[in-house]
């Protein structure tokens, strides 16, 4: 009995520690995220502008044997680099799910529920403001994105304030809309997927799978099969960034040899560093270049304008509190500890402001 509670204290203290750890990279890299933001901005109307497109499409290119990537820094950015970010996300997940604020199946559902209905609602808006257009009318997906990168980089300023709990199911919330947008454009909108590389896609896969079974603890086997992921699913024409989320999946939790080592908490704390002061501002930095010339208050009101800005503003959060009630209501779905509905409805309202 002693050492059945030593061993939950242990975890109490470990699930702690790593908490803290999160709150405190989480501020730091919220503050860094805004500046980032505003540079960005300031650097893509000023004076500075063609220096700032300059280095935005500065070629990148890396090569090992026969596969090579050479594309402009932005896209170097927005692929490689967002792998490692969702990997991260990927451990915090996996994580979450087998020993925190998800490991329920209620819990983990509410996000995935809540993730439907924040993309149902704002393609339906957009479609009722430009039903008579057939041109405007294809934008229809694009109000139902979430930039989950972004997105978690605002929560982040936050901290403490807000309850894990709902912390942690905006996290998860994010992701599983990050993950929709992704299926809705290579579904409606990809103009078509290379079985060579979706072939390489799934072997890569299933070895992360097996070696993640196998409970072998080495990163270096991981980072390599995902490497091959990450270049399988860019050729097949999936998002390649989402590579990272199998990798982190796949990352065992305990050690077979020693039950007290975690490799993914291991690898969690090496990556959140280097995610959180370095990767996602950069992300942050080199995407918020969004130039205001030309633009005017008419093109707001314009139909696709309008559908776009209601659908994040209205659909979004109509969308997730009304299917994340649905579901608690339905008994199919937990809400998080600690939150209420009014806080479930003020918090998809700034985390869906930042979306694209």
């Amino acid at each position: 009995m002693r050492a059945k509670r030593s061993d939950e204290l242990k975890r109490t203290m470990q699930r702690a520690t790593a908490l803290s750890r999160l709150f405190r990279f989480e501020t730091v890299s919220g503050l860094v995220i805004v500046v980032a933001l505003v540079l960005g901005f300031v650097a893509a109307n000023s004076e500075l502008a063609p220096w700032y497109r300059l280095v935005h499409h500065m070629p990148v290119h890396l090569g090992l044997g026969g596969l090579e990537f050479r594309e402009p820094l932005i896209e170097f950015i927005n692929t490689f680099l967002m792998a490692l970010f969702f990997l991260l996300i990927g451990l915090e997940l996996k994580r979450e799910l087998l020993e925190g604020q998800l490991a329920t199946r209620g819990a983990a559902a509410l996000p995935l529920f809540a993730a439907i209905g924040g993309m149902v609602f704002p393609a339906l808006i957009y479609a009722s403001i430009n039903v008579s257009d057939p041109v405007g009318i294809r934008g229809w997906a694009i109000p139902t994105a979430t930039d989950a990168v972004l997105a978690l980089g605002v929560l982040s300023l936050l901290g403490r304030r807000v309850p894990p709990g709902l912390k942690i199911f905006l996290m998860a919330l994010a992701i599983f809309d990050d993950i929709g947008a992704v299926l809705v454009i290579g579904v409606f909108y990809a103009q078509g997927i290379s079985a060579p590389g979706l072939v390489a896609a799934v072997a890569a896969t299933i070895g992360l799978a097996i070696i993640g079974r196998s409970g072998l603890e080495h990163p270096v086997p991981y980072l390599l099969l995902g490497m091959v992921l990450w270049v399988a699913m860019g050729k097949a024409g999936i998002e390649p960034a989402l590579a990272g989320i199998v990798i982190g999946a796949s990352v065992p939790m305990r050690a077979r040899r020693d039950g007290d080592y975690s490799p993914l908490r291991s690898l969690e704390r090496g990556l959140q560093p280097w995610v959180a002061l370095c990767v996602v501002p950069l992300f942050a930095f080199f995407n918020a270049g969004v130039r205001l010339q030309g633009e005017t208050i008419e093109t707001l009101f314009e139909p696709v304008s309008l559908g776009v800005i209601l659908g994040l503003a209205l659909g979004k959060p109509l969308g997730i509190v009304s299917a994340s009630w649905l579901s608690v209501k339905l008994g199919l779905a937990q809400r998080p500890k600690g939150a209420g509905w009014g806080q479930l409805w003020e918090s998809p309202c700034w985390l869906e402001s930042v979306s694209p």
